[in-house]
């Protein structure tokens, strides 16, 4: 699929996001009342999302990856966006950010450094993410976390390439 045609989608699913009750069932299977408090404090495109890569993680597992730990990799699917807590972004803020940082990365290096809040929180919330997660005594899944929009590199596990490739999925 096109890049233009994948963002295209994602945001459709940004505009009729929605959390059912069986995703409020998920959640309370897959994260403890901590985490659950963590994850409702995103906004509701970030915690669908955060879903729609756990559901699709579940997907990847049932297609043969074996020697994945499920669970943890599912607690990093709801939690890898956490990054993004404290900044309530609007859908045009988003579009912007990643449209700017793809398109123009120079432009969005001068934006960024001039303050713009919207392109910050794109290009480092996976590394704010792990930062809170390590506050919060979650070390594992902060590295992998805080990774998970990085380059590849050889040593990578399992599970950070699997997140990787569920989050870009969606």
């Amino acid at each position: 699929m096109s890049w233009i045609l994948k963002r295209a989608k994602q945001f459709y699913r940004a505009l009729t996001a929605d959390i059912s009750v069986d995703d409020e069932k998920y959640l309370m299977q897959h994260l403890n009342t901590e985490e659950q408090k963590l994850f409702l404090q995103m906004g509701l495109i970030d915690q669908f999302h955060s879903l729609n890569v756990a559901y699709t993680i579940e997907r990847l597992i049932i297609q043969g990856k074996q020697g994945i730990d499920r669970e943890f990799l599912i607690r990093c699917a709801l939690l890898h966006d956490i990054g993004k807590i404290n900044f309530k972004a609007s859908v045009w803020d988003k579009i912007f950010a990643v449209l700017v940082t793809a398109l123009f990365p120079r432009l969005a290096d001068k934006l960024e450094l001039r303050g713009n809040r919207a392109i910050y929180i794109y290009r480092n919330h996976a590394e704010l993410g792990g930062q809170k997660l390590q506050k919060m005594g979650l070390f594992n899944e902060a590295k992998i976390i805080a990774r998970h929009h990085s380059p590849p590199r050889a040593d990578d596990s399992k599970e950070l390439k699997l997140l990787r490739l569920a989050d870009e999925e969606n």
